[in-house]
């Protein structure tokens, strides 16, 4: 059984995604949680999310570990592990790019790319609702649950 504040596994990839939108946040302060999603969509780090690079390097480390978490010292259950390689499998689905799906008069993204930016804005309310829960909920920048 988990402690209060002992994070889900399934919530770490929503803690990067809010990681990396909070920090373009920062660095640009004028503009809302829309258009630094759509920023980080145009990122290295999106790039990787997308294509299942950031998972697998993950699960790369967490083999290295034998499983084991280095937090806790447990062994990471199986289930758990296929649990994240469907996570991985569903964000790369939800995140699928597909180049002729803009816009040419404004270049803006369409379809996909809304479903992409759907997806992003799910997983950092996911997160903001586990550090609400958990009660963590003063690192929150993006103040999506408001």
């Amino acid at each position: 059984m988990l402690s209060k504040n002992q994070k889900p596994y399934v919530i770490y990839m929503a803690e990067i995604i809010y990681s990396y939108i909070s920090i373009i946040k920062k660095r640009y302060p004028k503009i809302d949680t829309t258009e630094a999603i759509n920023k980080f969509m145009k990122t290295a780090q999106f790039k990787k999310l997308r294509d299942g690079t950031l998972h697998d390097e993950w699960f790369i480390e967490l083999k290295k570990n034998n499983y084991i978490d280095k937090e806790t010292g447990a062994s990471i259950p199986q289930e758990t592990i296929k649990l994240l390689e469907i996570q991985r499998d569903i964000t790369i689905k939800q995140l699928i790019e597909i180049p002729e799906l803009y816009e040419t008069k404004n270049n803006t993204l369409i379809e996909a790319s809304s479903r992409a930016y759907k997806f992003l804005w799910r997983m950092c309310e996911s997160y903001e609702l586990w550090c609400n829960e958990s009660e963590q909920s003063e690192q929150l920048l993006l103040k999506i649950i408001d």
